[in-house]
């Protein structure tokens, strides 16, 4: 399988569509709401098909005290994980997989900040190698937290880091980005680099733009091996990804078609886990509160760090950049995330 060969296709105005949410859980529902009459039945096979993370959160002691100056803000935790690649035996030993939510190791993190004044959603992805002090456990990887307590670790790990508590967990089973990418018509992206999965030669992304149907998405986003700087592109190519399928899901043609609406709903929500106080209801309350977010207003960042390095026992590890990290956690609790991005240099 090639796109060598594709023909290009014109590049698509930036659509701007009414809302933008946090992540493609409340983006399918929030497209039910504007659909119209299907609001009940949607909700319902959300509510119905989707899974629940029991113990998403740590003993109340153990979390930080929620703040004057950023109650009103929302943290959300998405987890990403790759159980096909995991049964299929896919870098089984360097990989790691997870089988979120009830243990193994997640495969993606990204942390999405909602602002109290709602002007903005901003989604910092944690490379998983990231060198962190996991409570009780010592300096590991973020990534092992999930071996040492489940997710309830995960965010125990990242209350701490940053000072302010993580109010939903979702946890995304990439298999379901390529029922979700087929539903849509497919997603087109505009390739940084030209790569070949390393576990498959007969694919092949060109550099430029490319339209990916659901397995050829699967194979994007789960790729890391064929790059020089292995998971830092990949990290890259998930928000690059994510960031088009929002806009496929959020355009007039998706908004309009209730029946698409209803089919998107019913392929993605077999695939998502999320706690048990957001349900669709929930996710309805955000959305509502979003209603004049544009996808200008998203900004997309990895958590700050220096590089990979070695830990005192050998592991290939990311290093944290603890100052940056500092000033973020800083503005997480005074809620001017806004101001953070603005005067800090995150390319990485």
């Amino acid at each position: 399988m090639s796109f060598e060969n594709q023909a290009t296709r014109p590049r698509k105005k930036k659509r701007t569509g009414r809302i933008v949410l946090l992540s493609i859980l409340s983006l399918v529902v929030i497209a039910g709401l504007i659909a119209g009459g299907y609001v009940w039945n949607l909700s319902r096979t959300f509510n119905e098909k989707s899974q629940k993370i029991e113990n998403a959160f740590p003993v109340e002691e153990n979390r930080p005290e929620v703040k004057e100056a950023s109650k009103d803000a929302l943290n959300i935790l998405l987890l990403g994980s790759d159980t096909r690649a995991q049964r299929d035996g896919i870098d089984a030993n360097s990989e790691e997989f997870g089988t979120l939510p009830n243990g193994g190791r997640s495969d993606t993190m990204m942390l999405v900040h909602i602002p109290s004044d709602r002007k903005g959603v901003y989604v910092t992805s944690i490379m998983r190698d990231t060198w962190l002090n996991i409570p009780g456990h010592g300096n590991a990887k973020i990534n092992a937290a999930f071996a040492y307590g489940g997710v309830a670790k995960a965010v125990e790990t990242l209350e701490g880091l940053f000072g302010v508590r993580i109010d939903h967990v979702a946890s995304v089973d990439f298999e379901g980005f390529k029922g979700l990418t087929d539903t849509v018509g497919g997603v087109t992206v505009n390739n940084p680099i030209a790569f070949s999965p390393v576990h498959d030669k007969s694919t092949h992304f060109p550099e430029g733009e490319i339209t990916l149907d659901g397995e050829q998405a699967l194979a994007f986003v789960r790729e890391r091996k064929a790059f020089k700087t292995g998971d830092y592109q990949r990290v890259k190519n998930q928000q690059l990804f994510v960031k088009s399928l929002l806009g496929e899901i959020m355009s007039k043609d998706t908004l309009t078609d209730p029946g698409k609406v209803q089919n998107i709903v019913s392929e993605f929500a077999p695939y998502i886990s999320v706690d048990d106080t957001l349900d669709a209801a929930k996710i309805a309350t955000i959305a509502s509160s979003m209603i004049n977010v544009r996808p200008s207003d998203m900004e997309f960042f990895t958590l700050p760090n220096n590089g990979t390095g070695r830990s005192s026992d050998g592991q290939s590890i990311v290093v944290p950049d603890m100052a940056t990290i500092n000033k973020f956690g800083e503005a997480l609790q005074n809620d001017t995330v806004d101001e953070f991005v603005a005067n800090t240099d995150l390319s990485q």
